[in-house]
């Protein structure tokens, strides 16, 4: 199977991450291609990037049995899924939906405080009240997490005050920056640690080996044909 790992901002440097991260937890047999979107912001961290990230995702969700959307944000999941070939994950569901199996309550451990709101209104969404027990930032711009030798160490120490202050027992990481600090925090923290990079890919992996992929019924059939113009004339559908 081939599973692409979208990165839905404009940084290579940031895809390699992620395509490592992916890689690391794919089963024999699973091809994992990273891609970085062709048009968008080079990173995410605001509605304003969310919305102008949409249109390159779903420019790359193609040639594939099922992709990852690798942004915390879940930016356009639901529009993915109308127009994808095969299932489309994105990397705060996982997450979040597997912290709910190895803990009763999690915190999440972020960028930016401004990115806060989201993360709590995914966490409303995907899991059950109470389940996420806190929201904490770091206020490391995306784009520092592998530049500043600093981050991994300020990341840890954020996860062991937000265990303390919510008295959760999982850290999921709120960012697809952070996907190579995972493995080292849990060793740290004595806890599970999650990166959602690596969640959404076991998890496709497993709809995919299951035979599953989105309903074409209802909500989530592919969207009505129509025209489209001006910058987004490319994506009008026949």
């Amino acid at each position: 199977m081939r599973i692409r790992v979208v990165n839905p901002n404009t940084t290579e440097s940031m895809t390699a991450l992620i395509a490592a991260s992916a890689r690391a937890v794919a089963g024999p047999g699973t091809v994992v291609e990273a891609v970085t979107s062709a048009m968008g912001p080079a990173s995410i961290e605001s509605h304003y990037d969310e919305a102008l990230a949409v249109p390159g995702i779903l420019a790359a969700l193609a040639g594939a049995d099922g992709y990852v959307l690798a942004c915390f944000g879940d930016p356009g999941l639901d529009a993915a899924r109308e127009v994808a070939t095969g299932p489309v994950v994105g990397i705060a569901e996982a997450a979040m939906h597997a912290a709910t199996m190895v803990g009763r309550g999690f915190s999440v451990v972020t960028t930016l405080s401004r990115t806060r709101g989201r993360a709590l209104d995914l966490a409303a969404r995907y899991v059950s009240p109470g389940a996420c027990r806190g929201v904490h930032a770091c206020d490391i711009p995306v784009l520092e997490l592998d530049r500043d030798p600093a981050a991994r160490k300020e990341v840890v120490a954020l996860a062991r005050h937000a265990l303390e202050h919510d008295d959760s027992d999982v850290i999921v990481l709120g960012c697809a920056g952070m996907a190579g600090f995972a493995a080292q925090a849990s060793d740290e923290l004595g806890v599970p640690v999650i990166d959602g990079v690596a969640a959404a890919t076991v998890l496709v992996q497993s709809l995919l080996t299951l035979g599953l992929r989105t309903s074409a019924r209802g909500e989530l059939a592919p969207p009505p044909a129509k025209s489209y113009s001006g910058l987004l004339r490319q994506f009008g559908r026949p």
